[in-house]
């Protein structure tokens, strides 16, 4: 299969790649006139492209084919993830975006463990992880992971979605009785202390709807890569 690249340069009929991306396309696959790759716009489409030049810090590829992302899903799922400990949220961050998520945004509460601390220098690790997850899964876009929340702001939030699923330790209604169709989707997990009553109530009154994920206790890690499957399953985004 030919590899994935996103490309930042486009005309009607050309692309090219610099950066990262030309060093691994030239220097790596040491890619020569007339190979073929498949570049991404960002946007949702794929193209065909065969390479016309290859320079040390610059690839110049002919565009052959357009046609939309096969894996990009029909739902946007917005995936509102309480901030764990540790390096956790790096595999929430890879495995969300694998999965299907449009947006990957982090919260603090009450009850987190983690506290912040260099979240500018932290978040452009999880925007490289994004983009490495979104080549790995085929994905038309580079899902954007936003820098945290306090989650006082989080229900201002809500009004962008036309569901908001909020995943809550107290219990609420199964999953596959709310998922119907709707195209924006927030899904609200917590972190290892999960929300304290005041915060689920304010998430309540912002419109979010609890839900349970049955009788077990699922870790911070696994909850929100769970339910991410779970909507993408009632969706029909995993046939």
């Amino acid at each position: 299969m030919p590899h994935r690249y996103f490309a930042a340069e486009f005309t009607h009929t050309t692309a090219a790649l610099t950066g990262p991306d030309a060093h691994h396309l030239g220097r790596v696959m040491r890619a020569k006139p007339g190979d073929t790759v498949i570049l991404c716009d960002g946007a949702g489409f794929d193209y065909t492209a065969a390479v016309t030049a290859v320079d040390p810090d610059r690839v110049e590829l002919r565009l052959v084919e357009k046609r939309p992302t096969a894996a990009e899903p029909s739902v946007e799922v917005t995936l509102f993830a309480g901030y764990p400990k540790q390096d956790k949220l790096e595999f929430i961050v890879q495995k969300a975006v694998e999965l299907g998520a449009a947006r990957v945004v982090p919260f603090f509460s009450r009850f987190c463990v983690a506290a912040p601390k260099k979240e500018e220098q932290k978040n452009a690790r999880y925007a490289r992880i994004a983009a490495e997850a979104a080549k790995q899964a085929g994905r038309g876009v580079i899902p954007a992971v936003e820098l945290p929340l306090d989650i006082k702001d989080l229900p201002a939030r809500l009004a962008e979605f036309d569901l908001a699923l909020f995943c809550y330790e107290g219990g609420g209604s199964p999953l596959r009785t709310l998922v119907k169709g709707q195209k924006r989707i927030a899904l609200i997990t917590g972190a290892e202390g999960g929300f304290a009553p005041e915060e689920a109530e304010k998430l309540t009154a912002a419109g979010a709807v609890p839900v349970s994920l049955g009788p077990r206790i699922l870790r911070c890690e696994t909850a929100p890569l769970a339910a991410l499957a779970a909507v993408m399953t009632l969706s029909g985004q995993l046939e």
